[in-house]
């Protein structure tokens, strides 16, 4: 069975657009309320989320939902995504809430669950909580009705675990380093982190007003940040994206590294420390060849899954490994935390720079990448271009060219109307070239 409104990170749109009107945020605490209370207990649920205006709105819908069904409710504020995911299991919470979407702009937002374990919910039960969507809700009794407290210290307790992952017999003393928050939810946490772990922080970013939230700043708009590491001659750079799940690790140039660099690095030296376990790093089929490479000459293996940093955290919990992520930033270390955590990672490069007494771009760069071109083309409402038979003979011709040297990997986003076209290639020029007319072949739906 389909899901109709879960994608690949929760129910995602444009902020008081359908699915993502209060209306909607209602439906859903009252469903998920009702999904988590079969047992016929009062539950516990967390809701955080980043720093848009519109959570305001969702927070409140959601807490009328999750309390209508009698669950009590304990409201975060602003925090990281992997924040909700640590104090639902921290707290004993029965469901965890983050409000956010990502990297995306002000004007969109998500909600995502966790279950009391801390992982994000399987398919299974976002299906099961859509089925409860179609019926009437069954409404707790007056005397029965939740309760909503908004808690203290939730921030602190994040930082101090944070500051738990990082090797205690090292700190960042004499590290310049600058941290861009995005104007996301990590606005407080992460520079904190970092200067009670030593170092000199320059922060950037950390000035949410409720619409400036990844604006022209953040892991997936680096050049404000690089731009400040030349300036103050720091040492690298942390750049994170709206609610802290992704990562972008800057060198003391301000050249940028990708997910698949620090999952190199990390993989690496986990292995070499004996702790990788099943010698096995979980990522994408995004990610690059040149990863696949580096990886196999170490004797390392890596599990390509689905996009999405949930699949990467399915495929990790079955197989038993302990590492995994995205190109795009998420890094996943089940060691630690139980959702990508953009703050935990940076700490892991800052403890390979200390240890190893090199610089940012000397652990940045761990393999050379095979060229990759990456376009997203926006199609129209109601559109659905990689169903039509011209679309689908460019990508046949472009598979034909590229042969064994190369491949394709076309897909449609799962928040956005986008078909993403990605190809790799030793051959740049045939590259451009055919990433460039299936590219052009999709927009004539746009």
């Amino acid at each position: 069975m389909s899901r109709k409104f879960f994608g690949t990170d929760g129910v995602r749109g444009r902020a008081n657009t359908h699915p993502m009107t209060a209306e909607m945020a209602l439906k859903l605490g009252a469903a998920a309320g009702r999904y988590f209370a079969s047992d016929g207990r009062k539950h516990r649920v967390v809701i955080g989320k980043d720093t848009r205006r519109s959570g305001y709105m969702l927070e409140n819908a959601m807490t009328a939902g999750l309390t209508s069904v009698g669950a009590n409710v304990f409201l975060l504020g602003p925090v990281p995504t992997p924040a909700v995911g640590m104090l639902t299991r921290s707290m004993r919470a029965d469901l965890g809430v983050m409000i956010s979407a990502s990297h995306n702009p002000y004007t969109d937002n998500g909600i995502k669950f966790f279950g009391p374990d801390g992982f994000k919910l399987s398919d299974t039960a976002e299906i099961e909580i859509e089925a409860l969507l179609e019926k009437e809700p069954d409404l707790a009794a007056s005397e029965e009705i939740g309760r909503a407290t908004r808690i203290e210290g939730d921030r602190a307790r994040y930082v101090e675990f944070a500051k738990t992952t990082f090797p205690r017999d090292l700190r960042l003393d004499g590290l310049k380093i600058v941290i861009d928050c995005a104007n996301g939810a990590a606005y407080k946490t992460a520079p904190e982190v970092l200067w009670e772990l030593g170092a000199e922080v320059i922060p950037v970013g950390v000035s949410p007003n409720g619409y400036n939230i990844n604006k022209d700043c953040g892991s997936t708009h680096t050049a404000l940040a690089a731009e400040t590491v030349v300036a103050h001659g720091a040492d690298l750079g942390i750049t994170l994206d709206g609610d802290a799940d992704r990562i972008m690790i800057l060198d003391e140039a301000g050249k940028v590294a990708d997910g698949d660099q620090l999952m190199a690095l990390i993989a690496g030296l986990w292995a070499s420390d004996g702790r990788l376990r099943g010698d096995t790093l979980v990522a994408t089929v995004m990610s690059n060849l040149g990863l696949e490479r580096y990886l196999a000459d170490k004797g390392l293996q890596l599990l390509r899954t689905a996009v999405g940093d949930r699949y990467v955290v399915e495929a990790m919990r079955s197989g038993g490994f302990n590492l995994g992520g995205e190109q795009s930033g998420h890094i996943v270390m089940t060691d630690y935390v139980t959702t990508g955590d953009g703050l935990i990672a940076g700490l892991q490069f800052l403890a390979a720079m200390i240890r190893s007494g090199k610089v940012a771009s000397a652990l940045s760069r761990t393999f050379e990448p095979v060229p990759q071109l990456l376009r997203n083309v926006r199609y129209r409402a109601g559109a659905a271009p990689l169903d039509q038979a011209s679309v689908q003979k460019v990508i046949a011709d472009g598979e034909r060219r590229l042969g064994q040297s190369g491949r394709l990997l076309i897909r449609k986003s799962g928040t956005e109307p986008l078909v993403r076209v990605m190809g790799e290639s030793e051959d740049e020029t045939l590259l451009e070239d055919v990433v460039g007319q299936i590219s052009d072949e999709v927009g004539r739906f746009s």
